[in-house]
Order: structure tokens, then sequence, then C-alpha cells
């Protein structure tokens, strides 16, 4: 089954342009740019969208990390988009900088975004773009360091793995999931 619709999650605004929590909004902008696309609000979808080609959407949460389960629903229901032809980048503690890696389903692993598109998708089968940003080491630390700027080299790392995660997405459009996750995993 291929992707078509590609979610990146962060939080609107300047204030969190440049936090770790946004790493997915850099990637679905990085997706825009590559394609000479432009997002555009739009209000039913509670953020702002942007067509990839005749068939997929690019689409970036305006709700606010948290309820960004809101507008995935909305433009997943409005364009009859199964849970399995979705596919949401996002931040992970889990990974290093400069790691990236594809993964279908599972648990949301505490993070608030996923949790609410598991709970509006009614699903958690759905693909996920996991954008690493590493751990602070202390997880009373978690919420501080997401919402702060990544230093240099961080951000440099992330910069790599989002353009290789962006390099995967012909493999992705053709439903060609295992190709993608060779190509990325393998770099």
């Amino acid at each position: 089954m291929s992707i078509r619709l590609l979610v990146g999650l962060g939080n609107p605004g300047e204030k969190y342009a440049d936090t770790r929590h946004n790493a997915g909004f850099w990637w679905v902008d990085l997706l825009a740019r590559q394609n000479d696309i432009v997002f555009k609000p739009e209000a039913k979808f509670f953020g702002e969208v942007a067509k990839l080609n005749t068939d997929v959407w690019l689409l970036k949460p305006s709700t606010f990390m948290n309820a960004s389960g809101k507008a995935v629903a909305a433009i997943a229901n409005y364009y009859k988009i199964s849970p399995a032809e979705i596919l949401v980048a996002h931040d992970e503690l889990d990974l290093q900088p400069g790691t990236a890696k594809l993964k279908f389903g599972g648990g949301h692993g505490g993070h608030n975004g996923l949790r609410d598109i598991h709970a509006a998708l009614g699903t958690a089968d759905y693909w996920r773009l996991r954008l690493g940003i590493g751990h602070p080491g202390n997880k009373n630390e978690v919420v501080n360091f997401v919402l702060k700027a990544p230093g240099k080299q961080e951000h440099d790392a992330l910069g790599v793995s989002i353009h290789a995660a962006s390099g995967v997405v012909p493999e992705m459009l053709t439903g060609n999931m295992e190709a993608a996750m060779l190509k990325l995993h393998t770099k």
C-alpha cells in the first residue's frame, strides 16, 4: 500500500520553529522545497497542507503537538486515506541525532503527538518516520529538552537524517516500504 499522506509533527509559531520537537515540520518543509510546492492554511484540516502530487498530501497540523490527531483524522477522513497510507514524521528521543528510522505500528513511546493520533485514528497501524534527537539523560528534563533548539552539531546531524529520509519518498509513494527502510536504515 502506498503512502498518500505525509504528516510532519511540530508546534506552530516562531517560538517553536527551531525546537527539536519540530523535526517533523522540518522534514515536510524540505519535501515542499524539493518539489516547489507551498503550504497553505486549511481550516477544515486544522493545519497547513500542500499537494505533493495528484493523490498525495503533506500536512503540518496547527493544533500544537498534543492535539495532532485532530488534523490527521480530519484530512484522512475527508480524502478517505486509510491509516496504513499515512506516514507521520516526528522527533524521537530513543534515536541519536543523525538517525532516521521507518516503522509501522507500535506504541506511542510517551510521545503525546503520536498518542493523540492513535486516539483520533482509533489505531496505531500507520507508518512513522522517527527522526532521532537524542535523550537528555533524565526523563524529568524531556519537556525542556524537546522545546529547545539543538546545538550546531546536533542540528547538522538532524539535517543529514532529514535529507536522507527525503530521499526514500519515491519508494514510499509506490508502496515499496521495504526498499525505503533498507535504503534509509543502511546509510
